[in-house]
């Protein structure tokens, strides 16, 4: 938007072609995003979805229609050339029936939103414009498109929700239940969430905790920094909900493909091993302990625990920790309640596995970030989706990383557990109990199908 080349170009169209604004903003965003989308290199091709997004932003403001996330009349199968976050966790739920992308990757945050909140999504389809406005069906199971279904096809579909209906159905007489194995080995099944919306999916589920609550949707939500007193809110509304249970907390994670335009983060050759996370936190610490305070008066109101993400050393562990023990002095001084909450860190780099043991003598627990643990050990970016079919959480490497966190942490006094997607998958749930997992923490609804492998291990 205050970049001179477009601006340029939409003004020499309106005064040299006497065309309408909207039409100049257009032709210019469609003319800018093939110019990115011709580019070599592969990060710079992603932002061609970030032309068209703000393009098609502004032409909805020029009309006077708004953001057509939050126009939606019925519900809908939602269709795109891609979705950024930020636009993901803005959607009305209720109006969502699913989406599909004509880009994008399996692991992308976009992709694992779309799990959270338990909407179908299809990935790299071939969208056409003629299928606008018709119906269809979305299969999340296999990935496939139906568009304008035949009886026949309709009614083996509908036949396909109404058992998978039946299914979910026999898993909620799951809920109440423990989560323990035969033997007896107790393990803690908590859920990630994205925004204070998603606790609600947490206690259908029956949630035990929240192992992983996305704080950085607070400020992909927001058109600028959002204030103590906001995030605040937000933190004590879902520890409230949460009724003493736990509630781990990340602290911010933006950068790489979590971009907030009011940081005004400057582009990276190498976003994801870039200026992100902790690093921008104890660089810009206002921000910090702005977030830090807001956490630790919500702790007033519940179980609240505080997670640092991306951690590469001893060092970045105990300059958080000496924040975190300034802020405290602060509310202290001021007669402000808080509790005293647990401190952990979020294990995503090889270089963090291999110090795990010196890490867990500073912290109260792990929680193994198996996404980017994935993409940093196999050096394989999570975001391309050529890549998909070698990005193998399953790897060797991957997990003999995970078993030896686990070690090392309960060797240093820590508990450990696994907040990235691999926790869901149930075909490795015998093996994280053999490693000796302490907590999982997936999205809230493969909580029972969770639950459900574990109860069934001897």
């Amino acid at each position: 938007m205050e970049d001179e080349d477009y601006l340029d170009s939409i003004y020499n169209m309106i005064r040299g072609e006497l065309i309408n604004a909207e039409y100049a903003v257009a032709a210019t965003g469609d003319n800018f995003a093939e110019m990115f989308a011709q580019m070599d290199d592969a990060y710079m091709q992603a932002r061609a979805a970030d032309v068209r997004d703000i393009s098609e932003r502004l032409v909805a403001v020029l009309c006077g229609t708004g953001t057509d996330m939050h126009a939606l009349g019925e519900p809908v199968i939602l269709m795109a050339d891609d979705l950024a976050p930020s636009e993901t966790v803005q959607m009305d739920k209720s109006k969502i029936l699913s989406f599909v992308t004509r880009h994008g990757s399996s692991n992308s945050h976009t992709a694992i939103l779309a799990r959270t909140m338990n909407i179908p999504a299809v990935i790299g389809i071939d969208i056409r414009e003629e299928w606008a406005g018709k119906t269809a069906i979305v299969d999340g199971y296999t990935g496939t498109v139906i568009i304008d279904p035949d009886e026949t096809t309709l009614e083996k579909m509908s036949a396909k929700m109404r058992d998978d209906e039946r299914k979910q159905q026999l898993l909620r007489e799951l809920r109440g239940k423990e989560t323990i194995t035969g033997s007896g080995k107790k393990i803690h099944l908590y859920a990630n969430i994205g925004g204070v919306s998603d606790v609600a999916q947490v206690l259908q589920n029956d949630g035990e905790g929240i192992g992983l609550f996305r704080s950085e949707f607070l400020y992909l939500e927001s058109d600028t920094f959002p204030t103590e007193e906001e995030q605040f809110k937000a933190y004590k509304m879902v520890a409230q909900n949460m009724a003493g249970k736990k509630v781990v907390v990340r602290t911010l994670d933006i950068g790489a493909d979590k971009q907030v335009d009011y940081f005004n983060l400057e582009k990276e050759d190498n976003p994801a091993m870039g200026y992100r996370a902790i690093r921008i936190c104890l660089d810009r610490q206002e921000i910090f302990r702005t977030q830090l305070r807001a956490l630790l008066r919500a702790s007033a109101f519940g179980n609240i625990s505080i997670m640092f993400p991306m951690i590469i050393s001893v060092q970045e562990v105990l300059e958080s920790k000496r924040i975190l023990e300034e802020v405290k002095t602060e509310l202290r001084e001021q007669n402000i309640p808080y509790k005293d909450v647990e401190v952990g860190i979020m294990i995503e780099t090889p270089a963090a596995v291999w110090i795990s043991e010196e890490l867990a003598k500073e912290v109260d627990f792990f929680s193994i970030g198996t996404n980017d643990l994935t993409q940093y050990t196999l050096a394989i970016d999570r975001q391309n989706p050529k890549l998909d079919s070698i990005y193998d959480p399953h790897h060797p490497a991957v997990l003999r990383s995970i078993r030896m966190v686990i070690e090392n942490g309960h060797r240093g006094g820590a508990w450990v557990g696994i907040c990235g997607e691999l926790g869901a998958d149930t075909s490795l749930t015998e093996t994280f109990v053999e490693m000796g997992i302490d907590e999982l923490s997936v999205s809230p609804s493969f909580i029972l199908p969770v639950r459900e492998a574990v109860r069934n291990l001897r």
